[in-house]
């Protein structure tokens, strides 16, 4: 064989070798070409994994996403919602690497970079962000911001969250488990609860200052009972942001005003049922024992009115069912 020819067929295995490889590596960065979707946060219109596999979650994030089963890599510390979670989701939430503290600024960044995630949902108010470096986080994963506004809003925000992190199907799950419940509940009180006029007294007033909590439709503590047919007259004097457009703070010499026209009354306790000073504070005020609802015997401690989850809300709906149970026998 010539050298010319020799040469010649040379040259053809090294450019079928290299269009080979070219293909190859083509192909595989095809394959490995991670699919996106835009959803909008808080913080904008966000680029993200269309099927994230490493999820942080932080604030009201957490504990939605321990329930719809999303693939977290790690958690801030959500001490208050733990009376509120199963022993199956508080062991998830045990065993998974807390990268933030109960406050927004408590975050830790270096300990979110090593935990290698491809997005980051963050469930903090708006207003809280600012203690957030954003641009530092999105330099590791996308960041989606999707954080309480009024207290009734968990229902809508929670799906947000559950949605951005591709865990909707253990979100849906627990959702139909909830409305179930809830219709339950709503044709056991139907001929009770439409007819009465409520008042809420909740758990955040500042006994300090002789103020108690007067929470309205879509707080805290009235949102859940909504659902199976609740309803709480009335409304703030002045809307402040969040949860002050759905409740206020007033003086103790407000009271009997603001529940005169109550035909029933509940008010917030704590998990284990025990009555949190602020309530307390008013339920020895000898103006709370005139008022018309009291004098009734229609008052009704609520439990778990802090529920921000379905899975939660459940037992909230189960408690609220419990302290309701006398209003059938009246």
């Amino acid at each position: 064989m010539s050298t010319r020819r020799s040469a010649r067929l040379l040259g053809a295995v090294l450019v079928s070798l290299a269009l080979a490889a070219t293909g190859c590596g083509a192909g595989e960065a095809k394959d490995n070409a991670v699919e996106t979707r835009v959803v909008k946060a808080d913080n904008g219109d966000i680029t993200i994994p269309a099927k994230p596999k490493r999820v942080i979650a932080t604030g009201y994030a957490v504990p939605v996403l321990i329930e719809s089963g999303a693939p977290l890599v790690g958690v801030s510390s959500w001490t208050r919602g733990l009376p509120l979670m199963s022993a199956k989701d508080r062991a998830s939430y045990d065993g998974l690497k807390k990268v933030a503290g109960e406050q927004a600024k408590e975050t830790n960044y270096e300990a979110i970079a090593n935990a290698q995630p491809d997005l980051i949902v963050i469930g903090v108010p708006a207003p809280v962000l600012g203690d957030i470096d954003l641009a530092r986080l999105k330099t590791v994963a996308p960041v989606v911001a999707i954080g309480p506004t009024v207290p009734s809003a968990w229902k809508e925000l929670s799906r947000r969250q559950a949605d951005a992190a591709g865990a909707l199907t253990g979100f849906d799950a627990a959702q139909t488990k909830y409305q179930a419940r809830a219709t339950e509940l709503g044709a056991k009180y139907k001929d009770v609860l439409p007819k009465l006029k409520l008042g809420h007294l909740g758990a955040y007033g500042e006994v300090a200052k002789g103020q108690f909590q007067h929470e309205f439709n879509g707080s805290w503590g009235t949102n859940i009972a909504q659902d199976i047919g609740a309803n709480y007259y009335g409304q703030v004097k002045k809307k402040g942001g969040g949860s002050k457009d759905v409740s206020e703070a007033s003086s103790i010499e407000e009271l009997t005003t603001a529940y005169a026209e109550a035909d029933a009354i509940s008010y917030s306790v704590k998990p284990d049922g025990s009555v949190p000073p602020p309530v307390q504070y008013v339920l020895d005020s000898g103006l709370w024992k005139n008022l018309p609802a009291v004098k009734a015997g229609r008052v009704y401690p609520f439990r778990l009115t802090e529920a921000a989850t379905y899975t939660s809300a459940l037992q909230t709906l189960d408690a609220i069912d419990a302290a309701f149970t006398p209003l059938l026998a009246k």
